[in-house]
Parts: C-alpha cells; sequence; structure tokens
C-alpha cells in the first residue's frame, strides 16, 4: 500500500504539471485570439488543424502512446480553444455598414447573433415583439434587416417590414425553413435578400466549425460581406437550393424531431423509473436518452412548429409508421430470416458511412460512459 501510495503522489503531480501545460496553451491561444482580431483572420482553419492533429499523432505513436487518445485530449482543447478566442472580437468585413436591426434580436438565437456581430464592430438593435410602434425609428438607417422570429411568424413578419425597407437594405432571415420566407422577402423587398439557416442552437460557446447554410436570393455582391463575415466567425457556408434545402430539413428535423418526440412520449407512459434506466443502461442507451431528454429540455413551440410547418413532413411520418408496421411484423411471425436480409438491404445503403459513423460514435460513447460513472 505504501508502494501505492507513492505512486499515486507521483500522478498527482504528474497531473498538476499537466493543468501548468494547458494552462500555457491557453495563454498562448489568448495571444493567437489577439493576432487574429488585428490580422482580421478567421478562428478556425481546417488545414492547421489537420496538419497539427496529424504531426502529434505521428509523434504519439513514436513514443508509444495511443494516438487516438492525444487526438482526443487535443481536441477537446482546441474546442476551449476555439471558445476563448472570440473573446477579443472579430475584424470588421465591411465598415460601411453603420446599423444592423435583428427582428427578434431579443430571443436566444438572435441575440447570439446580436452578440457575434457586435463583437465585429458593427451597431446592433433589435426589434422585439413588443417594439412595432416605435419600428420606424428603429429601423431608420439600417443597413441590413436580420428576420429571427418563430416559424409561424416569419412569413407575417415580413410583410409586416414591407413599409420600413428600402432598396438599399439587406433583408435576411435565421428560419429553418427556407422556400417561402425567401420568396416572402422577395416579393416585399426590391433590394438584396438571401436566406440563412444556422445549423446549430443558440447554446453554442463557439461559432467554429458550425455550419450555416445560404439559400441565394437577389444581389449576392451586396450580402457577401455578410458570409465572409460569419466564416470569420469560424463557421462553414453551406450553399443550397431553398427547395432542397426544405426536403432536407423533414428528415433532418421534422422526422427526426418527431421521432424523438414519440420515443419520449413511449418512455413517459411506461411502468419504468428513468434513475434505474440510467444505472442499468449501456452506453449507447445512455447516449440515446440523453438525446430524447436534451429535446424535452428546450421549447415544445419550436418542434410542433418545425413538424407542422408542410404536408411532406406528415407524409415521411407517416412513412415513418408503416416502418415500424413492418418492421414489427418480422417479429410478431418469427421472421429472422426476413428480418437479416432486410437488415443487411439497410447496410448496404449506408455503405462505407456506416463506417465512418461507428468511428465518430465511439468517441461519444466514451464520453457518455465518463458521465456515467461520474453521476452516480
Amino acid at each position: 500500500m505504501e508502494a501505492l501510495k507513492e505512486i499515486r503522489a507521483e500522478i498527482d503531480q504528474l497531473d498538476r504539471e499537466l493543468l501548468e501545460v494547458f494552462a500555457k496553451r491557453l495563454a498562448l491561444v489568448k495571444k493567437v485570439g489577439e493576432i487574429k482580431h488585428q490580422q482580421g483572420l478567421p478562428i478556425y482553419v481546417p488545414e492547421r488543424e489537420a496538419d497539427m492533429l496529424a504531426a502529434r499523432r505521428s509523434e504519439a505513436e513514436k513514443m508509444g502512446i495511443p494516438a487516438d487518445l492525444i487526438e482526443d485530449v487535443l481536441r477537446r482543447v482546441m474546442r476551449e480553444s476555439y471558445a476563448n478566442e472570440h473573446e477579443h472580437g472579430f475584424k470588421t468585413v465591411n465598415p460601411a455598414i453603420k446599423k444592423i436591426v435583428i427582428v427578434g434580436g431579443k430571443g436566444k438565437l438572435g441575440g447570439l447573433f446580436g452578440r457575434f456581430l457586435t463583437a465585429s464592430g458593427y451597431f446592433v438593435e433589435a426589434l422585439g415583439s413588443k417594439d412595432w410602434d416605435n419600428a420606424k425609428a428603429i429601423l431608420a438607417g439600417a443597413n441590413a434587416v436580420i428576420v429571427c422570429v418563430p416559424i409561424v411568424k416569419t412569413l407575417e413578419t415580413i410583410e409586416r417590414l414591407k413599409p420600413y425597407l428600402t432598396e438599399d437594405m439587406l433583408l435576411t432571415d435565421l428560419t429553418s425553413v427556407k422556400r417561402r420566407p425567401l420568396e416572402k422577402m422577395l416579393e416585399i423587398h426590391q433590394g438584396a435578400v438571401v436566406g440563412l439557416h444556422p445549423m446549430f442552437g443558440p447554446d453554442i460557446a463557439s461559432m467554429a466549425k458550425q455550419v450555416v447554410v445560404r439559400c441565394d436570393g437577389r444581389y449576392p455582391e451586396r450580402y457577401q460581406w455578410l458570409l465572409e463575415q460569419i466564416q470569420m466567425w469560424g463557421a462553414r457556408i453551406y450553399q443550397a437550393d431553398a427547395a432542397e434545402h426544405d426536403h432536407s430539413m423533414t428528415y433532418i428535423q421534422a422526422l427526426r424531431h418527431f421521432a424523438t418526440f414519440a420515443n419520449g412520449l413511449h418512455l413517459s407512459r411506461q411502468p419504468v423509473k428513468l434513475a434505474n434506466l440510467l444505472a442499468l443502461s449501456s452506453p449507447i442507451y445512455r447516449l440515446e436518452l440523453a438525446m430524447i431528454g436534451r429535446l424535452f429540455a428546450q421549447d415544445g413551440s419550436l418542434y410542433a412548429d418545425i413538424i407542422m410547418d408542410k404536408p411532406e413532413n406528415l407524409e415521411v411520418i407517416e412513412s415513418l409508421k408503416q416502418s415500424y408496421e413492418d418492421s414489427l411484423k418480422f417479429f410478431e411471425n418469427g421472421d429472422r430470416e426476413g428480418f437479416i436480409k432486410t437488415f443487411n438491404k439497410v447496410r448496404e445503403w449506408f455503405g462505407d458511412y456506416s463506417e465512418q459513423f461507428m468511428k465518430e460514435s465511439r468517441q461519444l460513447l466514451q464520453q457518455a460512459n465518463d458521465y456515467r460513472h461520474n453521476s452516480l
């Protein structure tokens, strides 16, 4: 026991030295952030990250250290670094922009964009739901107007903006559906128009590696500065046709949110205690429970609006119901071979992505297992 105590003391000392190394690294990251701010460089540079990780993996293997261990540690440290770098602000891509109004800027997502735009040197005003009596004054002199309101209020809000818009203004929205908002903006506004969809929620610590979908409307040269500004924050811009975007969102959002809701509803009706499920869960089941629970920690009206947005969503959900019924029949009929045959067909459809998803999920499962031990 005395020998074990001595070894543990050495480990504790090494851990303290690791803390000092992390502190030094974060201090250097702070300097990097200051330089990036001064030079107008983006937070996230994928080539630099990839080269650095490859080099550290190679060095780790030569030292007999698992390369995956080093990459896991470095990715976690880099995530913290990205979150800290934006504290220094960002270069103002377009100094000619004197005023930006965010309609719905007092909400969570609108507030997030407001903070990043302010950190980029722009003057930002919010037009909340109770501010319409003063809309003329708030919107006067604006160079850009960003609509960030619930889906069900987006079209009427855009229509309501019409009397206050001038041809030299940029009009955009941050709604998770794009075709109808984009059409409405083009209808009521003769100036520059672009539809944007941030593929993340307002609780992110950093824009690094986040994706913002871009659906072009009119005069792209007039809103290029905004796209470059978003990229300066570390986000990636993905260009898509509005109709194709909405079709994809049927599966990415509506179908997934419905299935998650239905699973949560089903569990809540069962004679089980959630604490017992967590205590007995494998890492993969705990992660599944976490994703279900995450949904119910948020605003139900948002998900109701997403799912009810268009008839196509309900049609695809109906097809999910049919898939459940078809799947159940394998077991009602004792058709083991039929199940395996169908399973293999689905695996063929996923192709090489199956192995990619296996690799990506491995780290998530390890983290879920870590948190399991911490919470018991």
